[in-house]
């Protein structure tokens, strides 16, 4: 059950008596709202959104006393100027963002994770930047007054193109919507315009029976909320679950197989016969090619299925630490029939001395931001296997970075309560979140590396231009991505303009800031990154340099670090 607070309620009315009042009617029926254990409650629009100070100070001092009950806010995407109308500002460019008056009271509130905001939809929408802002906030509602609905030319209502699109988007988030008149939805009524009629309720049915049909038809995209996943260092043995669901994205490895065999066929076409194939008694050669982290065996298959389409005969070394994985490499060599094929190794890529080298090298060391599993220091150190001219797949890799607002992902790291889980990391399914501009590259590493002498510590500076319109917002942190040329034009990518179809082995990385950020609209957003090295581990710093400086995250690697 959600309840709904009085909309007369001003608690920052210019008359100290509708002041006095005000404050005293909200804090009654909050705590009247709390004793009969309501889901939530719908809070009026501030009257004097700009200035909220004592409606702000008043529901800070209701939610340090709430444990389950939330407080929704009602925002009007857009609000008008003190005697003007919303439709009409809004067109003239003179109306005032709704985003900032619910900043203005969720700042105040210290990012209470209990305060939520219920969107007043009106019959003009913001632009379609400023609108993207509001999926990485609290959204709990959008109220949807019937003044927003037109008529088709059989007098039935309709939703608007751009409206729809809206609920779309909101739909996909989990978000609730709310339909009805519009002094309903947090006083919005007459600020909207909506025209009332004595038959007007007979034609609720319909309407709500657009949405039913718009819900259906819009959210056929099934989600699932954020999940924060730690890294698993290379030093780890992964258990049978993980491996079988990496082993599930079938897209992974049909990239690699044909990276495989586009290397086959390239080095098929060579003009000179190359050193590192074996000669066998029947004058027939194979090419030698490793595979270094072959856990359960999908790179072998994948390579032996792309030698097969090249024509190509292999000498596969399949290197892989873990015990238990060997099992089922072993089980699926006799199932194929690749015994004399392939060459187990039990051993750690580290410490192992290959017997000859190899044309190829294949591995599947990377991690959501390309070098965050140490994906540069085992190849450099595999690079050993390889003959002068060999081939590495992957052959270079880039990450890349963008400023993130998402309140959910900032309130979990928020609620451990210490400084260690805010330079951590993670590695998030994104889900309520928006990017606040483009991404831009960071790091590029390329094997094999014939860099003398090898250095992987890496430092960069980067500055996000954003969109005016896209009106101000606030950063809780940045989202990482990669993006891998496994061999010549074979890309394999997690950044969101280039992913590879249908691919899921990997999710965004998360790197939090201890502070929120506010970025004023047309406001860059500039952000520092090391990689650092040590003899024993490696880490990441991180510090915002615009709009405001901020300090360095993570320093010396005292919170965050993957152990060599």
């Amino acid at each position: 059950v959600v309840g709904r607070v009085s909309d007369w309620i001003q608690p920052d009315s210019p008359d100290p008596a509708v002041r006095q009042q005000s404050v005293a009617a909200l804090q009654h029926q909050l705590g009247w709202a709390a004793h009969l254990g309501l889901q939530a409650v719908v809070l009026p629009t501030p009257h004097r959104p700009a200035q909220s100070p004592n409606y702000a100070q008043v529901l800070n001092q209701a939610l340090q006393g709430l444990t389950h009950m939330a407080l929704w806010l009602t925002v009007p995407l857009v609000l008008p100027h003190e005697g003007g109308e919303e439709g009409e500002d809004a067109k003239e460019g003179t109306a005032v963002d709704g985003w900032e008056a619910w900043h203005q009271v969720r700042a105040q509130c210290d990012h209470n994770n209990l305060l939520g905001a219920a969107l007043l939809v009106g019959p003009v929408l913001p632009s379609a930047p400023s609108l993207e802002r509001w999926r990485g906030e609290p959204v709990k509602a959008v109220l949807l007054p019937t003044s927003v609905f037109t008529s088709n030319k059989r007098g039935y209502p309709v939703l608007p193109r751009p409206h729809q699109d809206l609920l779309a988007g909101f739909f996909k988030l989990g978000v609730q919507v709310r339909g009805g008149r519009g002094e309903e939805d947090g006083g919005g009524g007459r600020a909207l315009g909506v025209c009332q009629t004595h038959n007007h309720s007979r034609y609720i049915y319909l309407y709500g029976l657009v949405l039913f049909y718009l819900y259906y038809k819009l959210s056929s995209i099934t989600t699932s909320p954020n999940c924060r996943l730690h890294h698993l260092p290379r030093q780890d043995n992964l258990e049978s679950q993980t491996y079988e669901t990496f082993e599930k994205d079938v897209q992974k490895y049909k990239l690699y197989e044909e990276a495989v065999y586009k290397a086959l066929k390239d080095r098929r076409h060579s003009s000179s016969t190359p050193a590192t194939t074996t000669t066998i008694n029947n004058n027939n050669t194979r090419v030698v090619l490793m595979v270094v982290g072959a856990g359960r065996g999908p790179l072998v298959r994948a390579s032996m299925r792309a030698a097969a389409r090249a024509s190509v005969r292999l000498r596969v070394y399949a290197v892989e630490k873990n015990p238990n994985a060997i099992v089922h490499i072993q089980q699926m060599l006799r199932s194929e029939g690749w015994e004399s094929d392939v060459t187990i190794v039990s051993a750690d890529m580290r410490h192992w001395q290959a017997p000859e080298p190899a044309e190829i090298l294949v591995s599947e060391l990377l991690g959501s931001f390309g070098d965050n599993e140490l994906s540069p220091e085992c190849l450099d150190g595999a690079q050993r296997f390889l003959a002068p001219g060999g081939i590495s797949i992957p052959q270079s890799y880039t990450s890349y970075i963008a400023p993130a607002t998402s309140h959910k992902l900032h309130h979990d790291v928020k609620s451990y309560k210490d400084l260690e889980h805010f330079e951590t990391p993670y590695v998030v399914r994104l889900h309520r979140h928006h990017l606040l501009a483009a991404t831009q590259p960071l790091f590029t590493f390329s094997h094999p590396n014939n860099d003398t002498p090898i250095d992987n510590s890496r430092y960069a500076t980067v500055t996000f231009v954003r969109d005016p319109a896209a009106g101000a917002a606030v950063l809780h942190g940045f989202a990482g991505y990669f993006e891998c040329t496994l061999y010549g034009d074979v890309l394999l990518s997690i950044h969101p303009p280039t992913h590879s179809e249908n691919m899921f082995s990997w999710f965004p990385i998360f790197f939090p800031l201890r502070e929120t950020v506010y970025v004023p609209a047309g406001g860059s957003v500039g952000m520092q990154m090391w990689r650092c090295c040590a003899p024993h581990k490696v880490w990441y710093e991180w510090s915002v340099t615009a709009p405001v400086a901020g300090p360095i995250h993570n320093v010396g690697g005292r919170s965050y670090w993957v152990g060599l």
